[in-house]
């Protein structure tokens, strides 16, 4: 089914990543600026993510010997300095995940290349070193965004969604090895009932997503895909996944290649507002 498929380390059948945006208040303070400081009860429920879900998430990973990875904004990392040395301490990866979780395709050029490196800073500052990977906030990634994660050297991306297995990037001055991720293996899509942001998502037992994330690993495992009582699995960090696919590379895999961005205008041609929407 699978095309030029990759070969995993070890003779492994596919890879698997769990990995978070710990966003906290973030996501208060971007979308509603004047008056997330009144918003009290909504702030309360998004500083349950640094201060109870990671310190368990973390530990449950401890028990099963997991190294995983976390996206955190960079505001997010300058106000929860103990969540982060807990990530950090326990052999976590930290990626760059924006400033305040801004959506950055809707920025000029020169805000973004603000936000990005405002947020690469912070990184640094927290951890004493530069991430090797980036996930764009609400998945907006923009024209402009590939020109920067090649300018500050970032090794991957886990942003888009072209393909089930790993393939490459670039911009004509550089690649990145893309790992792609689908709304399918995302809990946001299974969980979420925030008024505030306009997900109302009906209350489900967690045997419903669990049904569709066992769906989608059933079908990695069997054909081979980027995604433990099956054995053959192999658990690990984005950054040791596209360190895997570089090697991969210089040993003679040829994956496929996107250069960014796809369109750099509006097509001729196209009268704005009168398109319809797909469905």
């Amino acid at each position: 089914m699978i095309e030029n498929p990759i070969k995993w380390p070890s003779g492994y059948r596919c890879a698997v990543n769990f990995s978070f945006d710990m966003d906290a208040e973030s996501l208060l303070h971007i979308y509603f600026p004047d008056t997330a400081h009144n918003r009290v009860a909504m702030a309360s429920r998004l500083r349950y993510g640094p201060e109870v879900a990671v310190p368990r998430i973390v530990d449950a990973f401890e028990r099963l010997g997991l190294r995983q990875t976390f996206f955190i904004p960079g505001w997010c990392m300058e106000q929860y300095p103990r969540a982060i040395a807990l990530i950090a301490d326990h052999g976590h990866e930290i990626v760059h995940h924006g400033y305040v979780h801004e959506k950055i395709n809707q920025l000029t050029r020169e805000e973004e290349r603000t936000v990005f490196f405002r947020a690469l800073d912070s990184i640094v500052k927290a951890t004493g070193r530069p991430p090797r990977g980036f996930r764009a906030p609400s998945g907006a990634f923009s024209r402009h965004t590939v020109d920067f994660l090649v300018e500050a050297g970032l090794d991957y991306d886990a942003s888009l969604a072209g393909h089930d297995i790993p393939y490459l990037i670039g911009n004509g001055r550089g690649t990145l090895v893309e790992l792609p991720h689908d709304a399918t293996m995302d809990d946001w899509t299974q969980y979420v009932c925030l008024r505030e942001f306009g997900y109302m998502l009906p209350i489900a037992s967690p045997e419903r997503a669990t049904e569709v994330f066992r769906a989608e690993f059933d079908a990695a495992w069997r054909h081979g895909l980027f995604w433990k009582a099956k054995g053959g699995v192999w658990f690990a960090r984005l950054d040791e996944i596209a360190a895997h696919v570089r090697s991969e590379i210089a040993a003679g895999w040829k994956p496929r290649a996107d250069r960014l961005p796809y369109w750099d205008a509006p097509l001729p041609g196209v009268i704005a507002g009168h398109g319809v929407l797909p469905g």
